[in-house]
């Protein structure tokens, strides 16, 4: 493996991340600096953190540190999502359940990635 952007997880999330600030954008203003801000910031780190993980993977405990940090911050997108749903800020069901759905799976793929990271060791 050459590069971080050859791995699934970054390519999933960074995806994820792209399509969770474009609806963002399309909450109501009240939410844009609130809710919005954070689940923008939150899905944004699952990617960032596997890039500085994988650029520390010389130091196996810091890669697995940093995946760790990717993992839990891709619950911490599903909660937001989760939240902007309940309030009814985001009223899209279609969009809410697929934005789900790829979180989930997105976190089910990062936590196999780390199993697979620790028994290298």
């Amino acid at each position: 493996m050459q590069s971080y952007r050859d791995l699934e997880i970054y390519k999933v999330s960074h995806q994820i991340a792209l399509d969770i600030h474009k609806m963002s954008m399309e909450l109501p203003r009240f939410e844009l600096h609130e809710e919005g801000s954070q689940i923008r910031r939150s899905s944004k780190a699952v990617s960032t953190n596997i890039v500085e993980g994988f650029g520390r993977k010389r130091y196996r405990q810091d890669y697995i540190k940093f995946l760790i940090y990717a993992h839990s911050s891709c619950d911490e997108t599903q909660e937001h999502l989760k939240y902007l749903f309940e309030t009814m800020s985001l009223k899209n069901t279609g969009l809410f359940e697929n934005l789900s759905e790829q979180l989930n799976k997105l976190s089910r793929k990062i936590n196999r990635f780390i199993q697979a990271v620790e028994s290298q060791l």
